[in-house]
């Protein structure tokens, strides 16, 4: 069963998720694998993702498994209808609709919470919230969960800390192959086709400020750079702001930076990082973003409730009018500008991390019943066995330790 908005986008759907399956070579050697050894067989599965091409050939993956697979959106802008549609006619449970209301995304989770799954995959910890509250009934069943996101790895370990969560989580986001390469390559690329498309405005020359040097940040703060933007930082971690300073760009204060920026990105897992004293000096015409997971990074509601009068100026951009004349210039509703305004992660850095997710979860469906609540690192096996592949589709060989040098590093 699924709820979707429109079935007769199937074909459509269809084509694009066949599209990036041709890109996906760790997936499809997986696949092969999957498809024989069944390691998902009599398990039920709910997964919570940006559902868009890509992730649903991780879904079909988890199918090929044996899975019986539910899916909803982890974002209601980033949802893509013909997704929904294609992907619900393959097999997999979809419970999603683009630009659904808070209500409408609530209901999407809990309806595919309602397998009582064996297995989440979580993207942002909304299927754990709902789990630790109104659902708990659905989680009688719950082995484990693996988790996509810096932000969601950061709700679990706090959960976990007060001695709240009720099961062991993977963080998926931790691993080599996931934050080094999805984060930074993955977000620094997404993130500037996600506000090109959107706004249609040069970015070189541009005075671009990047809120947060964490790995996702240094693959925006990169990209702007390799844009030929000029590039300004802001950081509340000293080693980060010294990295940042290192690798050359200049770091300040967001009080400071503001009246500088023509492009505004946060990216930071945190809230309140663009607030109205800073929209009080900045340019008229300047552009508000946010790749941070939750839409609370920049206070669009401040602006919402104090500007003078809203507009829309493009699909996907809102201008707000200030009492001086100003206009602010907010993409995207403050919600994943490389989701909601662009085509998401590039196909073959989502490729990477959706393996180490399956093999996350295959972990999980072996050993998780031994495993006590808890946030577990990924297993080095997995990061291996990701990487080999990708090097293996990429006809790259690697140099072999002779005995004589394996004895002179390890003894």
């Amino acid at each position: 069963m699924s709820i979707i908005r429109d079935i007769g986008l199937a074909e459509m759907g269809r084509r694009k998720i066949e599209w990036a399956k041709s890109f996906m070579p760790v997936l499809n050697e997986l696949e092969k694998e999957y498809s024989k050894t069944k390691p998902f067989k009599g398990l039920s599965i709910t997964v919570s993702v940006h559902l868009e091409a890509k992730t649903a050939n991780l879904a079909l993956l988890l199918a090929a498994g044996g899975a019986d697979v539910h899916v909803t959106g982890s974002n209601p802008l980033s949802t893509k209808d013909d997704i929904c549609a294609g992907l619900s006619t393959l097999g997999v449970n979809v419970w999603a609709w683009h630009n659904c209301t808070p209500e409408e995304y609530k209901e999407h989770h809990t309806a595919a919470l309602s397998c009582h799954p064996h297995l989440i995959l979580d993207d942002g910890g909304d299927l754990t919230d709902i789990l630790h509250g109104s659902c708990r009934e659905f989680s009688d069943r719950l082995i484990g969960a693996t988790e996509e996101t810096t932000t969601g790895v950061m709700l679990h370990k706090q959960r976990a800390a007060k001695g709240q969560l009720n099961f062991p989580v993977i963080a998926v986001n931790d691993a080599d192959m996931k934050h080094l390469f999805d984060n930074r390559y993955g977000t620094g690329e997404s993130v500037w086709d996600g506000i090109m498309q959107t706004t249609n405005i040069q970015i070189s020359g541009k005075t671009v400020v990047v809120a947060g040097y964490g790995w996702c940040g240094r693959g925006v703060a990169m990209r702007a750079a390799g844009l030929g933007a000029n590039v300004i930082v802001t950081e509340i971690d000293p080693v980060k702001a010294i990295e940042a300073v290192m690798d050359g760009f200049r770091v300040m204060k967001m009080d400071d930076a503001a009246p500088l920026g023509d492009f505004f990105c946060t990216i930071t897992g945190c809230k309140g990082v663009i607030v109205d004293r800073h929209f009080a000096k900045m340019k008229n015409n300047a552009f508000l973003s946010n790749a941070g997971h939750f839409d609370c990074e920049v206070d669009v509601a401040w602006l919402r409730n104090n500007s003078k009068e809203r507009i829309m100026r493009r699909p996907q951009i809102e201008g707000y009018v200030q009492a001086d004349g100003r206009i602010l210039n907010v993409l995207c509703e403050g919600r994943l500008v490389n989701l909601a305004g662009g085509n998401g992660h590039p196909v073959e850095i989502m490729d990477m991390s959706f393996g180490v997710q399956a093999l996350a979860l295959e972990y999980l469906a072996k050993h998780g019943t031994k495993l006590e609540k808890g946030v577990y690192d990924v297993e080095p096996e997995i990061d291996a066995r990701v990487s080999a592949i990708k090097l293996s589709a990429c006809n790259i060989g690697l140099d072999v330790l002779t005995e004589e040098q394996h004895k002179y590093l390890f003894g």
